[in-house]
């Protein structure tokens, strides 16, 4: 799943011009830049180390990375235990100079993309209530909140609002004047 992806912008809504995403399978390898990201977009309840090179090798999960020039500047992870008609979004996160630039909705929509491939129905994620754009990046992809978990993280009190996504509607929207399949 490397480059040729297109997107307008995402969490920068009035982003005119498309940009051209780099989104690979994450490797080992990809450890250290993941872990940097991690460290810096979740400073207070990051996973350590030892947790996402576990995620990393799992068979039942898919870990993407974007690319830019070279360098990782985001990454983000689907579990879907073949079979399972539900998967969840572990993680997505991009390097601050990365955000705004249509680079994380290019990496949600690789991972839903991802889910499809799995025959997943149904994908759950937690956003934090204090991070207002990834929500609004999840509600305008087709996302609904079905609950709230409160208090959730920790150490900052702050609450997850869960959130559920119908694969199938999600492979059915379109919009004419993307590049991308909605």
């Amino acid at each position: 799943m490397t480059g040729g992806v297109e997107a307008h912008g995402a969490a920068n809504m009035h982003a005119a011009e498309t940009v051209a995403v780099d989104i690979r399978i994450a490797t080992p390898n990809d450890l250290a830049a993941i872990m940097a990201i991690e460290r810096g977009s979740f400073a207070t309840d990051a996973w350590s180390e030892s947790s996402m090179a576990a995620e990393l090798a799992s068979p039942h999960g898919r870990y993407l990375v974007v690319e830019r020039g070279g360098d990782v500047v985001g990454y983000g992870g689907l579990r879907a235990i073949p079979g399972a008609k539900d998967g969840d979004i572990q993680t997505i996160a991009l390097a601050a100079a990365a955000r705004g630039s249509g680079r994380g909705r290019a990496l949600l929509r690789a991972l839903l993309d991802a889910a499809a491939q799995r025959r997943v129905r149904e994908v759950f994620l937690e956003v934090r209530a204090d991070n207002p754009t990834a929500h609004g990046l999840y509600v305008s992809e087709g996302f609904e909140e079905i609950g709230r978990r409160p208090r959730y993280y920790q150490p900052d009190d702050v609450d997850a609002i869960v959130m559920k996504l119908d694969v199938r509607r999600w492979q059915e929207r379109t919009d004419p004047d993307e590049e991308v399949r909605r």
